[in-house]
């Protein structure tokens, strides 16, 4: 059960910087989607979202592995 929860945590940021990097390119291509009013705004949310979400997943798995000692000592 354990293993699920932590999936569906990594899921979802997961996802959300798949749509940063979707909104990202979109703006390269000049398609603007309905709720953003300005590609510059679709842009810096797709940055922020990418971002975000590679940050957690990263914090996530480190976390991780310093719980369970497999850093090195310096990070301990």
């Amino acid at each position: 059960m354990d293993r699920i929860i932590a999936l569906i945590i990594m899921l979802i940021p997961g996802i959300l910087a798949g749509v940063g990097i979707k909104w990202m390119r979109d703006t390269v291509f000049t398609i603007l989607h309905d709720p953003i009013p300005f590609l510059w705004l679709q842009f810096l949310l797709g940055l922020a979202l990418t971002v975000g979400g590679i940050a957690f997943i990263a914090g996530f798995i480190f976390r991780r592995d310093r719980k369970n000692q497999r850093v090195q000592k310096r990070f301990r």
